[in-house]
């Protein structure tokens, strides 16, 4: 039998974080991956001969400093640069739009002076919101409790410290605040643009890793949600770590190997063992069990609560609303090899924008379209495609004079309406979404050497993303902060003494940020202080 203080379900990066603060404060910790890669969502896979890339996340902004200082993950290994221009947009042969420094107003100019005039104001406005967000990704928020004052209390004096830096906002912040928690991404940006490509640009934000529309109420905090990143202390700036995302958690493991984490691969976790209504241990599905007196799962709490524990072990209201926690982002994801860059018709010459997040999605009209229609349907004829070449930035992707391409694309159903299976028709799919970017760059069809498919069953049979959910559930306004992944539970424990939670279906969400493996460890080891929980 093997023993320790803590073990963690899941070698994702919250994983992986949370382990290393435990171990650091003296906690034997084991971690437990089902793949045989440590890593999750985050790795780095050779998916043709010659040629690897970030197989699931494929980009870098939201991954916290404190954490990247914390973990000394330069000193092991991490390094990450900006990509050279943050965004394109082909619009058709002739026009697009460029987005990143001094260049989005000039770009911006061709369609709307006015639009160029308003881009001070509005990023000053969303850096102002920005920042007090920014600063909530590492609290703790006030937990929702029953019982009387003396128990609220504490969590009443949390919930006043946390809303000073809001206090703060100028009046007009306050107002676009809260205009970007109930508006969708659309309304808001027509508040402040007339022109459709920098809508788009804005509004891409909206819908990244979310099955809605662009104006469906709630999107526009994901847009928000986006923009609270940074890279190399450039806020929010974009980039690629050179190696792919696989060299951020590999950094990660190698700083947990410097303080004796165990990392045990191919280790998939079968069910939490509970004794007397405690969480003393897992099992594996290979018969091994794992005690400890803590457990942390990193898991979508949809797979720790409704496949990992017996039914009877939660409150039946708990279990309901996790049974209603709604996840499922949309997201159909690929990645090619090309022998060539593409050339698009607008711009064929190779330039910074090749290094971009190339976007194809000229609207927030296409944009609500190709939701509506994946509703209906499945997938849309003309679907939301964001291509990036990191190989631009990163020689080791791929040989010599050739190249690697991300593929993010959306919106796809989780679930096919007519109750078809994904395996039925991801080539088809994948055909559509080449195809899509060949439109706008013709030769790109031709360029493609091999591909890597993954659709949102492949997503959640390769690394537990249910319905293919990115961000392990949807970042609704009854999904968020306290209320995330249910209110009362917003504190990353569990109904179940022993048992905590780090991974995104917990604050602050979804994205490579590592905050919630940080926050729950602090948690952790404030309740092992106290000797409760």
């Amino acid at each position: 039998m093997n023993t320790s203080d803590a073990v963690i379900i899941g070698g994702g990066h919250n994983g992986l974080v949370c382990a290393f603060y435990l171990a650091r404060a003296g906690l034997k910790v084991t971690v437990l991956e089902r793949r045989g890669v440590v890593g999750g969502a985050a790795v780095t896979e050779e998916f043709h001969p010659g040629f690897r890339n970030s197989v699931a996340s494929y980009t870098v902004s939201l991954l916290n400093p404190k954490i990247i200082a914390d973990m000394d993950l330069a000193a092991n290994g991490l390094r990450v640069v900006e990509r050279r221009l943050q965004n394109f947009l082909p619009l058709n042969d002739r026009d697009y739009l460029e987005t990143g420094g001094a260049r989005t107003k000039e770009s911006v100019a061709k369609f709307s002076n006015k639009d160029a005039e308003t881009l001070g104001p509005y990023n000053d406005r969303l850096s102002e919101i920005a920042d007090v967000v920014r600063g909530l990704m590492l609290e703790t928020p006030p937990n929702v409790v029953e019982g009387g004052w003396m128990s609220a209390i504490p969590e009443m004096l949390k919930a006043a410290g946390q809303g000073s830096p809001f206090a703060k906002l100028s009046m007009p912040a306050r107002r676009d605040l809260l205009a970007l928690f109930s508006q969708s991404a659309g309304d808001y940006l027509n508040g402040w643009f007339e022109s459709a490509p920098i809508k788009a640009a804005y509004g891409f934000d909206g819908v990244v890793g979310n099955y809605a529309s662009p104006y469906t109420p709630g999107s526009g905090y994901v847009l928000l949600h986006h923009v609270v990143g940074e890279v190399n202390g450039k806020k929010g700036a974009w980039g690629h770590a050179i190696g792919g995302m696989g060299a951020i958690t590999q950094a990660m493991a190698k700083a947990c190997a410097a303080h004796g984490v165990d990392i045990r691969l191919n280790a998939a976790v079968k069910e939490v063992i509970l004794e007397n209504g405690r969480a003393v241990g897992v099992a594996t599905q290979s018969g091994e069990v794992f005690r400890a007196p803590i457990v942390v799962s990193n898991l979508n709490p949809k797979l720790l609560y409704l496949k990992l524990m017996d039914k009877g072990a939660l409150p039946n209201d708990f279990r309901e609303r996790i049974e209603r926690y709604r996840v499922g982002s949309g997201t159909f994801r690929m990645n090619v090899a090309l022998s060539e860059l593409p050339r698009f018709t607008c711009k064929p010459e190779n330039g910074d924008h090749m290094t971009a997040g190339i976007i194809i999605a000229p609207s927030l009209d296409y944009m609500d379209r190709a939701y509506l229609t994946a509703r209906e349907r499945g997938w849309s004829k003309e679907p939301i495609v964001e291509v990036l070449i990191p190989s631009t930035l990163d020689d080791s992707l791929a040989p010599p004079g050739r190249h690697v391409a991300s593929m993010f694309c959306q919106q796809v159903a989780p679930e096919l309406p007519d109750g078809r299976s994904w395996d039925d028709v991801r080539d088809e799919v994948a055909d559509l979404m080449i195809e899509t970017v060949d439109r706008m760059a013709p030769g790109f069809k031709a360029s493609v050497l091999g591909r890597q498919i993954l659709s949102p069953l492949d997503l959640e049979r390769t690394f537990g993303l249910v319905g293919g959910d990115i961000m392990h559930g949807a970042l609704t306004l009854d999904q968020l902060y306290s209320a995330r992944p249910v209110l009362g539970h917003g504190n990353y424990r569990a109904p179940v003494k022993g048992l905590y939670m780090c991974g995104s279906g917990t604050h602050p969400g979804g994205g490579v940020s590592g905050a919630p493996g940080h926050n729950a460890a602090r948690e952790i080891l404030k309740d092992r202080r106290r000797r409760v929980h």
